[in-house]
């Protein structure tokens, strides 16, 4: 188990232009904040109001930015989890004092983005730094609103809708939503992705306080499984950060909520005040029972609560005076949290696969052991090998002249000859039953008690005896008749502990001296579900079996009447614009398409080369720099020892002549390379003229047709035919957006002005402009089809 530890806890000020200074002052250790409120006069002058607050906590972060955020809160606990330590990184404070900026951060700005990105950046970062182990991450993000469960990442195409609601399950192994989705990242852009498609299914609104105030608690988990590459390791560790995003807590009579705005704040207020009630209970050391269960909230963080794993606290707070009220419950809940113990441990797992080849070959060595062994006590003959089939066959022909009488012992070398030797005496005995039981069904006819057609057969062939039983009917068991001949199929076999008498008796003494058949075996043959009763009207009997079977078998048979199918050529109402334009793009405008797809692939593989050709730019630059501040430093130091001149020529030595040479090619190529740049930005801009035309003739021609299949109507559409008096497109056509590819522009010129400062920032883009292009192009969608019903 691991050592306890306290939950660390900061806080962070929202900078604002009106700070309370005389108010809110921090110490000068930067962990403590002293909180001044002066009295209020209307109560008199003898009056005990509290006016002086100290919190010391683990850190203050006034003016920070959001590395320095980052750096101080997140790093060590993704870094510790990458160990197999579970984290926890929550924010908490009232609305509007940037709780999801220091989570989420500004999206739209890659220096602005906040905790969960830069997470999500260091783990595939750390993940690159070992290749000795194999990491998987997946993730998932749930939203709690108003108490009820949501997947933010439901709207995904392979997710589909969720039959059953989602509920909280704890099981041994800690605290899961079922029903919430959890996905597979390979990529860091794949994980951004998923990130930036829950940020826009969440629930926000606008309020007092902030005008995109989140009105639900939002939790964005991780999860890690790192697999040693070695095949000799069984050990394998997981671990999980939670990164809580809290609801903003807030007065209601100061805000002036109404409406949904109102109950929103008062499950959110609800639920913040069972969090504080079961940190209350955590930090107590007598309390046995925490309250977890009171909401959705505390129960999905049970095992996040001090628990085993890392939690850090970041209490956000407003540094006014109009907030001071606010700020000091988010600093008491801070200073409660401190109180809380969690004792982190390392989640090991074992592999099945990998332990049972480590026991595989641990069998190995002991047999090898123990041969040594065998060998130095003078018994080579045995074998730990399993056997084959002459070893096999040499212990069956042992126990078969056992059985017989003429070998009066076995010699037992070894457990896996005795275990073959118990082994054989089952095949023997099985091998005897067949025997009986195959001989019994030449002579006799099984029939099932529960065939009831096969019993009124009988019945009707009057094979009673003169008590009025079915002959050879013991006990009311089941029955047979007849001698049946060796073509006839066996009827059912089942077990049962009567005998058979005199029919048994006399075929064993007929068979005694070719078949050891004792009276061990008659019992078992006995125990068939079927019995056996001598017949003298064998093909009557028969007659009656198959008549009363086909007539038992036959059944009515449904008459089909042909359905015609009316195939209208035209459908009553014209299918979505989505539906209708892959049509289009598959039939008629296919030419167009295949034209724009090959424009569309020629400018990405411009655009690509561009991309790389800036980075290499990028990389020759820093080159560059790192070997001028070498030339420099060589320069310095020969002045320094004092120069030498020959002739009039300066006297240098040979490393700094080789780093003038290194500096002269790196320039050359810097130039080439830019040159190269150039080209591609001409090539880039002709290309992508190029496919706005086809994107646009595309478009056009897709509305012309869409109005003049399914729009128009029918006693118009001969007017349409050439010939006519209707031309194609002259049909009104409305208004059809870009369905998103103008953001490919932005992102390019994005890029080419980003990239140098920070060439980390491409995955974050590229899944910021891929999620905006498919929102905007099911936002067109749907545009359409409203436009469409009107």
């Amino acid at each position: 188990m691991g050592t306890r530890k306290k939950v660390h806890a900061f806080v962070r000020v929202k900078p604002t232009d009106e700070f309370a200074h005389e108010m809110i002052r921090y110490g000068d250790d930067k962990r403590s904040i002293n909180i001044h409120l002066k009295k209020d006069i209307r109560r008199g002058v003898v009056n005990n109001q509290q006016t002086d607050w100290s919190f010391k906590l683990d850190g203050v972060l006034h003016d920070a930015s959001q590395d320095l955020v980052y750096e101080t809160v997140a790093k060590d606990v993704v870094s510790q989890a990458l160990n197999g330590y579970n984290g926890t990184i929550m924010c908490y404070g009232q609305t509007g004092a940037g709780k999801t900026y220091t989570m989420t951060g500004a999206t739209e700005n890659y220096k602005h983005r906040g905790i969960l990105p830069r997470a999500l950046q260091q783990v595939f970062r750390m993940i690159e730094e070992r290749p000795t182990h194999a990491i998987t991450v997946r993730v998932s993000y749930l939203e709690i609103y108003n108490e009820s469960l949501f997947d933010l990442l439901s709207t995904l195409p392979y997710v589909g809708p969720s039959v059953t609601p989602m509920t909280i399950v704890e099981n041994p192994q800690g605290v899961f939503i079922k029903g919430l989705s959890v996905h597979l990242t390979s990529q860091e852009e794949d994980a951004f992705s998923l990130l930036f498609e829950g940020e826009t299914n969440r629930i926000i609104a606008s309020h007092t306080m902030n005008k995109n105030s989140s009105r639900s608690h939002c939790i964005f988990t991780i999860y890690l499984e790192a697999h040693s590459r070695t095949l000799s390791e069984e050990k394998y560790i997981t671990s999980k950060i939670n990164l809580v995003d809290l609801a903003g807590s807030e007065r209601l009579g100061k805000s002036g909520s109404e409406g949904q705005v109102l109950k929103e704040a008062t499950y959110i207020n609800k639920s913040l005040s069972f969090l504080e009630q079961a940190i209350i209970a955590l930090g107590d050391q007598k309390r046995d029972h925490i309250p977890f269960r009171q909401c959705k909230l505390t129960h999905a963080l049970k095992d996040s609560l001090g628990g085993n794993c890392n939690m850090v606290l970041v209490t956000n707070i407003y540094g006014e005076a109009a907030q001071l009220e606010e700020t000091l419950s988010s600093l008491r809940f801070a200073s409660r949290m401190k109180l809380v113990t969690t004792e982190p441990a390392i989640n090991e797992k074992y592999d099945a696969e990998r332990m049972v080849k480590n026991l595989e070959k641990e069998l190995a060595l002991l047999k090898q052991e123990l041969a040594i062994h065998d060998s130095l006590t003078n018994r080579t003959f045995v074998t730990y090998e399993p056997m084959d089939e002459i070893q096999i066959a040499e212990i069956n022909s042992q126990v078969r002249r056992y059985l017989e009488g003429t070998l009066d012992e076995i010699d037992i070398i070894n457990l896996r000859q005795i275990k073959e030797v118990f082994n054989q005496f089952r095949v023997v005995l099985s091998q005897q039953e067949q025997e009986v039981e195959s001989t019994l069904r030449r002579k006799y006819t099984f029939i099932d008690r529960n065939d009831f057609a096969a019993i009124s057969a009988i019945q009707k062939a009057g094979l009673v005896d003169v008590d009025g039983h079915l002959v050879g009917e013991p006990e009311r068991q089941n029955f047979g008749l007849g001698v049946t001949p060796s073509s006839t199929k066996p009827g059912k076999k089942a077990k049962s502990k009567k005998t058979f008498k005199e029919p048994l008796s006399s075929l064993a003494r007929k068979e005694g001296a070719s078949s050891p058949v004792n009276g061990k075996d008659l019992d078992y043959v006995s125990t068939s579900k079927t019995q056996l009763v001598p017949s003298s009207k064998d093909g009557d009997v028969k007659d009656m079996l198959s008549r009363d079977r086909e007539t038992s078998s036959i059944e009515p048979l449904p008459s089909d009447s042909p359905k015609e199918e009316l195939r209208p050529i035209r459908p009553d109402t014209p299918p979505s614009k989505p539906v209708a334009f892959e049509e289009f793009k598959n039939e008629r405008g296919s030419e167009i398409n295949r034209i724009f797809k090959e424009n569309k692939s020629i400018l990405n593989e411009r655009r690509k080369r561009a991309s790389e050709t800036t980075q290499r730019i990028n990389a020759i630059k820093r080159e560059i720099d790192v070997t001028k501040e070498a030339l420099d430093f060589q320069k310095s130091l020969r002045e320094k020892q004092g120069e030498y001149e020959n002739k009039g020529l300066m006297i240098i030595d040979e490393e700094e002549f080789l780093l003038i040479l290194k500096l002269k090619d790196l320039k050359k190529q810097y130039r080439s390379e830019y040159q190269d740049l150039r080209d591609l930005r001409a090539e880039i801009q002709y290309c992508q003229h190029l496919v706005d035309q086809c994107r646009h003739r595309l478009l056009m021609e897709f509305d012309i047709w869409y109005n003049e299949s399914f729009v128009i109507p029918e006693d118009m559409q001969m007017a349409l035919k050439p010939g006519g008096s209707i031309r194609p497109g002259m049909v009104p056509v409305n208004r059809i957006v870009s369905l998103g590819e103008d953001d490919q522009d932005k992102f390019s010129q994005l890029q080419q002005r980003v990239l140098p400062e920070g060439p980390d920032s491409i995955s974050f883009y590229n899944a910021k402009v891929k999620t905006e292009q498919k929102h905007n192009y099911l936002k067109t969608m749907m545009g359409l089809q409203q436009a469409h019903r009107k």
